[in-house]
């Protein structure tokens, strides 16, 4: 193909020489470029396109030649936010345990314990209270009997009690009160003794003894005789003493 001369290389078809070309025939100058200089553009419209790509490949991952590129999203940091939150919800429930347990709780359990205390020492005072009004009613009925008694036994009457004259020796012990010569002196002081409502036996001399003896009670052994003989000397005088018949 010819090269035809670019516009400016024909002086003749320049407006500023006030006249155009006789061979343009009144058409629009044409740009004419060699084949190389398109080339070269091409080669560097490719060449532009592969840098864009290069630079769209992530820097830490290069792609290889005849490989696909497959886009990777960054890994994104997880947020601390979360654990922070629940320490802090934990150290509030443990701070919050803590003041319930010391300012409620433990509080709370010394005052059951001392109410606990004030109603069995109540308890107690009443039970107390209720003993001794107890037996000071139990003393005031104890007493209103004996004085009840004592009346009862004034008003009275003295039981007559018998009179036994022995006939023959019984191999008893008897507690002799008193002894006379005289019979009917001992009788008389039977009788009396027997409106005091005090049995007795008279027993009558015998062995080398010549007097009548008035005995108030008799027992089997010596030693039951003299311990009654030993109550009775109080009402009858020292001279009791112990006989057996």
């Amino acid at each position: 193909m010819a090269k035809r001369k670019k516009p400016e290389d024909r002086p003749d078809d320049n407006p500023e020489n006030g006249n155009e070309s006789e061979d343009s025939f009144g058409l629009p100058d044409i740009e004419y470029k060699p084949l190389d200089e398109g080339k070269n553009e091409v080669k560097e419209e490719e060449s532009r396109t592969t840098s864009f790509e290069n630079q769209s490949t992530a820097p830490d991952e290069p792609q290889q030649a005849g490989e696909r590129y497959v886009y990777t999203p960054p890994v994104e940091e997880k947020s601390k936010a979360p654990l922070v939150i629940g320490l802090v919800i934990v150290a509030v429930i443990i701070i919050a345990g803590f003041l319930i347990y010391n300012y409620v709780y433990v509080p709370a359990q010394e005052k059951a314990k001392k109410e606990e205390l004030a109603r069995k020492k109540a308890e107690d005072d009443k039970a107390e209270k209720d003993r001794q009004a107890r037996l000071a009613r139990e003393q005031e009925e104890a007493r209103q009997k004996a004085i009840a008694d004592s009346i009862a036994l004034a008003n009275a009457k003295p039981q007559i009690a018998s009179i036994e004259t022995l006939t023959e020796q019984t191999r008893r012990y008897y507690v002799v009160i008193t002894a006379g010569i005289d019979d009917d002196l001992v009788m008389d002081y039977a009788k009396k003794l027997s409106k005091e409502g005090v049995g007795t036996k008279i027993i009558p001399p015998f062995g080398k003894t010549k007097f009548y003896r008035l005995a108030i009670a008799d027992h089997d052994t010596y030693a039951k005789a003299q311990a009654n003989a030993d109550e009775v000397k109080a009402k009858y005088g020292n001279e009791v003493w112990v006989v057996r018949y």
